[in-house]
């Protein structure tokens, strides 16, 4: 019998570097101020602790965002608010952690991606462009996310608002 909880998982997708996991941790801090038990389940620095590492094939993406999704539940069941900034290119992706979530907010971080391209802290466009969603690997954008997020708005202030409003009103699946 699965218990409900009032847990939550908010993933962030978007382009490599478009900023999911710097608005993630903003938004988790200005939530541990206002006393929410929250985590942030980076995806590469999730990815960087499994063993073997994750590849970059279909398959591999694949398996690792089941793993990271059933993760994100597993917290999200304990009754944490699970921030989840991962790219996760495929719709399927992310609709398989929307099943698995107690809750679940889809946030579109939607920064074009010639601006990811010059930002790119990790160099990522430049050492596998073929792999990579968006310069060689398709990227399928949310169609109906819960909240979508520019360069130019002010975001993580409405990302919080979100958080704090699904977890006052909405119901959860038991």
């Amino acid at each position: 019998m699965t218990v409900a909880t009032n847990g939550l998982v908010v993933w962030l997708t978007g382009y490599p570097a478009s900023g999911k996991s710097t608005l993630a941790r903003a938004a988790a801090e200005s939530l541990r101020q206002r006393s929410c038990a929250v985590c942030v389940l980076d995806g590469d620095q999730v990815r960087a602790t499994l063993r073997p590492i994750p590849g970059y094939d279909d398959q591999a993406r694949s398996d690792f965002y089941a793993s990271l999704a059933g993760l994100a539940a597993l917290l999200a069941r304990q009754g944490l608010v699970v921030m989840v900034p991962a790219t996760a290119n495929r719709t399927a992706y992310r609709d398989a952690a929307r099943a698995m979530a107690p809750r679940f907010l889809e946030v579109f971080v939607d920064t074009p991606l010639a601006e990811c391209q010059r930002r790119d802290p990790k160099g990522l466009y430049q050492l596998s462009p073929s792999t990579l969603p968006g310069a060689g690997a398709s990227y399928e954008p949310p169609a109906h996310p819960d909240l979508v997020v520019t360069p130019d708005s002010p975001s993580t202030d409405r990302l919080v608002q979100l958080v704090e409003s699904t977890v006052a009103a909405r119901p959860f699946k038991a």
